[in-house]
């Protein structure tokens, strides 16, 4: 997905709320952390009329599913019985449409539809824990991946909303940047910990199940030294693995560099300070460990394609609140989501 972009949402019968949620949540948090409206979105329904969830929930649409050439990705949302949706028809739309798609996306039981129109054959692709086996013994033309997503060119597929919530934050930080892909996860903390004690500082970005603790200590300990940035090889000391086994251990469970993930936090915490508070650039820059405010300015402007100054211009706190005050994010036809801030 690009900047500025602008996606399609199929939603069939019988989908889980937390599976739209978990499309659309990190796309809205993504925009209000940004200050600006990143993404958009629509959503349509094969007949135009609400969606009813299995919740009891109706999901209002803008729309009937009536594709003609557009280019924008479409995300195909299905969770119980999408065998009843899965009509010659839908399955027509869904084969014409896919070949001016930058990319389609088959999330949770959205993938069978999907393999159902021939739009997996010959691609990577996963599914629910509880539905592979069968996925792979129905659709042996598609190469079946045992991970939580799978982005494979321009077909997606996901096992779960929980996946989902990980397929989101990884295009969001492929088009947007890792310092806030990891902003937005601090909003959705949803790994199961055992212990209080055991609880990391920081959700981290990633698709593993479990995080090494080495690398847990090593977060702590970044977010604890924002203002004074420790070295790589003092960290890797204190986390109790070599500089060499820390990177590694950083690539395999976050998919960056240690530095990468420290310079994330840093900003993160600069960018808070510029937009909530009214100190000074070199001051801000003191306080989360960057030699000058120049050098500060330069790695913010890298990481956030605007200058300090120009943020804050541009966003101002609320009132009494201390938060952003944005425009609602709107779709071509409607207003799809609530001007106050959800948590």
């Amino acid at each position: 997905m690009d900047d500025n972009q602008h996606i399609d949402i199929l939603l069939l019968p019988e989908t889980n709320l937390i599976l739209l949620s978990s499309v659309i949540e990190p796309l809205r948090a993504a925009n209000r952390i940004a200050g600006r409206n990143l993404y958009r979105w629509t959503i349509y329904s094969p007949d135009g009329r609400p969606v009813e969830t299995t919740s009891g929930i109706p999901a209002p649409v803008s729309g009937p599913f009536r594709p003609a050439r557009e280019t924008d990705p479409l995300f195909v949302l299905a969770s119980y019985n999408w065998k009843s949706a899965a009509t010659r028809e839908l399955k027509f739309l869904l084969s014409r449409t896919a070949r001016h798609r930058t990319s389609i996306a088959g999330i949770e039981s959205g993938a069978f539809i999907l393999a159902e129109a021939g739009l997996l054959n010959g691609f990577s692709a996963t599914s629910h824990w509880e539905d592979f086996d069968d996925f792979s013994r129905a659709y042996p033309q598609v190469t079946m991946v045992r991970e939580r997503f799978v982005i494979d060119a321009k077909r997606i597929t996901t096992g779960g909303p929980l996946p989902t919530l990980d397929l989101m934050l990884e295009l969001i930080r492929r088009t947007n940047g890792y310092s806030l892909a990891l902003e937005i996860s601090r909003l959705f903390i949803y790994e199961q910990e055992r212990s209080e004690k055991d609880r990391p500082d920081h959700p981290l970005i990633s698709s593993t199940g479990k995080i090494d603790p080495r690398v847990q200590a090593a977060v702590k300990l970044m977010q604890k030294t924002v203002e004074a940035p420790l070295s790589l090889s003092k960290l890797a000391r204190r986390s109790g693995v070599s500089i060499r086994h820390l990177q590694d251990l950083f690539h395999q469970t976050m998919g960056v560099a240690p530095h990468t993930h420290y310079l994330a936090l840093r900003l993160n915490a600069a960018r808070r300070k510029v937009i909530e508070t009214r100190a000074s650039f070199a001051d801000i820059a003191a306080e989360t460990g960057f030699n000058s405010a120049s050098a500060f300015s330069r790695s913010y402007r890298a990481s956030y394609a605007e200058s300090p100054s120009e943020t804050r211009r541009r966003l101002k706190p609320a009132i009494g609140h201390g938060e952003l005050s944005l425009q609602p994010n709107v779709s071509r036809a409607r207003k799809m989501e609530p001007q106050q801030p959800v948590r």
